[in-house]
């Protein structure tokens, strides 16, 4: 039997080597549910894929997976002769693992505790055959629990996290408190997006803030943009449709290849 140390060794090189061909490790998380934080992560990778970078998207919710969903993969998660997880290819330049990957039926619940989620978690990071990639995009769980902390502390050189809110005061004390998770762990903030900040009047066309749009006003991070409720943009993910491929002129996708372009610069200092 080999030492405890040397499973572990052993481990690290497989992170290592898996992670050291993608240049850059972007979690998404949100400390609040239904703010949109899979959404984002979806056409963040979608607008990269279609920028012709190669891209990843990991979907690490165990409990709530849901790229599965807006991708329409309805197969199971394929381990090649290697013992390596093989990515979806889902549109040109983009690859998707997700947590429903391993359920037997879509409505299924994984009733896990934090210890086999934090090992299914490692298992996707270091066993995926990414290959090389420009960008891997984290879709994170809600919270600042298991999952987000075992991502953390496993990736040696995460790139950073994008944190996403709604502009209400309780979605913003949660944003607060993914903010306090990242600088515990001496991890990069990128910025915050601001979702269903506004809505367009089907009448008049007037913007009507939903919320007291405070945002600004009381968190100190990067604002990478701020996006309005979209019917188009939530049904998209319903249908299994690429939003920025079938709305890619409108106002709101013209706001999403914006909050790529800043969290592009700002990775690039």
């Amino acid at each position: 039997m080999q030492p405890q140390n040397f499973d572990a060794e052993l481990e690290e090189i497989s992170i290592k080597e898996v992670m050291g061909k993608i240049k850059y490790k972007i979690m998404v998380m949100s400390n609040k549910g239904g703010v949109g934080k899979s959404t984002m992560s979806a056409v963040l990778a979608e607008t990269l894929a279609m920028e012709n970078y190669q891209v990843g998207l990991l979907d690490a919710d165990i409990h709530g997976p849901s790229q599965g969903k807006i991708f329409d993969i309805n197969k199971k998660l394929y381990v090649n002769d290697e013992q390596k997880i093989e990515p979806f290819m889902v549109k040109d330049n983009l690859k998707v693992v997700s947590a429903a990957g391993i359920l037997e039926q879509e409505e299924q619940a994984l009733i896990w505790r934090g210890p086999r989620k934090a090992s299914l978690i490692k298992q996707f990071i270091k066993d995926t055959a990414w290959g090389d990639l420009d960008y891997l995009i984290i879709d994170a769980p809600p919270g600042t629990g298991d999952e987000p902390l075992a991502i953390a502390q496993t990736i040696p050189d995460l790139s950073g996290i994008v944190i996403v809110t709604t502009p209400q005061d309780l979605a913003i004390l949660d944003a607060k408190k993914a903010i306090t998770f990242a600088k515990q762990l001496d991890t990069k903030i990128i910025g915050m997006i601001e979702n269903m900040a506004t809505l367009k009047c089907p009448h008049c066309n007037k913007q009507i803030d939903l919320f007291s749009n405070k945002t600004k006003q009381q968190i100190e991070i990067s604002l990478l943009g701020q996006l309005p409720f979209e019917a188009d943009l939530l049904q998209s993910m319903d249908d299994n449709i690429g939003f920025m491929e079938i709305h890619q002129n409108t106002s709101t996708a013209q706001i999403i290849k914006n909050i790529v372009n800043n969290i592009k610069n700002i990775l690039k200092g």
